[in-house]
């Protein structure tokens, strides 16, 4: 587990979108199993952090509109809970694809920051538990830890219990 902080030049868009913030944040690197069954868990274990502590960032839709999600690893996502955390009846986890092309990362390195556009973002309730939360920095084997606050503050993410 590599520690880096601050001079964040030549990064992923969700660091630079954070150095550009001026914003207060921790990078940790790891090497990617790509047979390891799952991204958050991977990361929680190569970092030594609680699965509480590491969210994963989902894209759904919601009444046909992309959506992002941020959850705890140690959790899923409640579909119709965040249906309704942005006033909509209807949710279903997006086509890849699409996830991919409108937030410019790859499965497993979707970051919540810096996405290539701007998506409605929905923050787990139980982030605000935590003086800091681990999230994708925007490629498999990255992350970044940081106050969830300050991932909703610039992501304009509401918070809502999402998670179960």
């Amino acid at each position: 587990m590599a520690k880096k902080q601050k001079k964040h030049s030549g990064g992923t868009p969700a660091t630079v979108a954070l150095a550009a913030a001026g914003a207060v944040f921790t990078t940790h690197a790891y090497e990617h199993d790509p047979a390891h069954p799952s991204y958050g868990e991977e990361a929680a274990e190569a970092m030594g952090v609680s699965p509480d502590r590491v969210f994963k960032t989902l894209v759904a839709e919601v009444d046909g509109r992309l959506t992002v999600a941020v959850v705890p690893v140690s959790g899923s996502l409640d579909l119709k809970a965040l249906a309704t955390a942005v006033g909509g009846k209807k949710a279903a986890m997006a086509d890849p694809a699409a996830a991919e092309r409108t937030t410019g990362y790859v499965r497993g390195g979707i970051s919540p920051l810096g996405q290539r556009k701007a998506l409605p973002t929905v923050l787990d309730a139980s982030a605000t538990g935590h003086a800091t939360i681990c999230v994708s920095a925007g490629r498999r084997g990255l992350e970044v830890e940081l106050a969830p606050a300050v991932l909703a503050g610039l992501t304009g993410a509401v918070t809502a219990p999402i998670a179960r």
